[in-house]
């Protein structure tokens, strides 16, 4: 391992251990202002699809482009925290039997399997809502102005038109397999459009002006994609050991993915192509875009 892959493999653990806290607090048994209650089995199911590790890339992304424009480093490890809130409730959902119908996830069991269908679904719905209160909450130190673009973005990525339409997307491919386009609009609202927030907020949270923010979108759009196409040849080549979680699922479906359609070689050379064009995307910022980089290259070479 190089220096420069030490140093990121780092900051990612050291990112991942301030997010777990921050959700841990966030997640604490104490009720918040016109909070009347907060149902233990609610909040045990809650907290079990949140704090059970995992990389936080999505938060990193939020936290370090941020940093890349100088915004509020607390109130960029707040909007990291609500976006992780939105994403564990999707894998939350996606795990159902109605959906993926899923055991494990990251090598511990479902939140539906651990507690019971009824408690993930409104353990999902209450870590979607709660993403926006932290948003909106005062603690979150941040101009009202920039907590409505914070707002309206995360919605826009989360919903009809982001990820549960990608998702709606992905259940009718089970059925009707799409063509290449389809394919890559589907993965970029089901995996890319959290991601893309992910570098978009940083320049919302920093006040960048609007061609810095679509510079960062358009970074976030294409290690969205290089994720799922790494995700789509994990799923081919590694184990569910490994993964944490089934794998050779979208196979057995005959779900539709560039792997399937293009072959392993051609998506290893369309990863490789995304993770160029994200890179020369940072290339103004020079080397305060290190971690940003790296991360991108992170994306597409991790191994679960």
């Amino acid at each position: 391992m190089d220096s420069r892959t030490a140093q990121f493999e780092h900051r990612l653990r050291d990112n991942a251990i301030k997010v777990e806290a921050m959700l841990a607090l966030l997640l604490a048994d104490t009720c918040l202002g016109g909070e009347r209650a907060r149902p233990a089995s609610l909040l045990a199911a809650m907290r079990h699809g949140v704090l059970n590790g995992g990389k936080r890339l999505r938060p990193f992304l939020v936290i370090e482009s941020a940093a890349l424009l100088g915004g509020d480093a607390d109130a960029a490890l707040r909007i990291g925290a609500a976006l992780e809130c939105v994403h564990c409730y999707s894998l939350v959902h996606d795990d159902l039997p109605a959906m993926d119908d899923d055991d494990l996830r990251r090598g511990k069991p479902t939140v539906h399997i651990a507690y019971d269908e009824a408690t993930a679904i409104l353990a999902g719905d209450s870590l979607l809502t709660y993403a926006f209160d932290i948003i909106a909450a005062p603690e979150t130190a941040l101009p009202p102005a920039q907590k409505i673009e914070l707002v309206l973005a995360l919605a826009r990525a989360s919903g009809i038109g982001g990820m549960a339409g990608g998702q709606a997307l992905d259940l009718a491919a089970e059925k009707d397999t799409p063509d290449e386009q389809g394919i890559m609009t589907l993965q970029a609202m089901k995996t890319g459009a959290l991601i893309r927030f992910g570098c978009e907020a940083g320049a919302i949270i920093a006040g960048a002006d609007n061609e810095i923010r679509a510079r960062l979108s358009a970074f976030g759009e294409k290690i969205g994609l290089a994720f799922q196409l790494a995700d789509d040849l994990l799923d081919l080549t590694a184990d569910a050991a490994t993964m944490g979680k089934a794998t050779g699922k979208d196979a057995a479906r005959g779900k539709g993915t560039l792997v399937s359609l293009h072959g392993q070689k051609w998506v290893e050379a369309a990863l490789a192509r995304q993770v160029q064009e994200a890179t020369e995307l940072l290339a103004p910022f020079g080397e305060k875009a290190s971690a940003l980089i790296a991360a991108a290259r992170f994306v597409a070479s991790r191994k679960n």
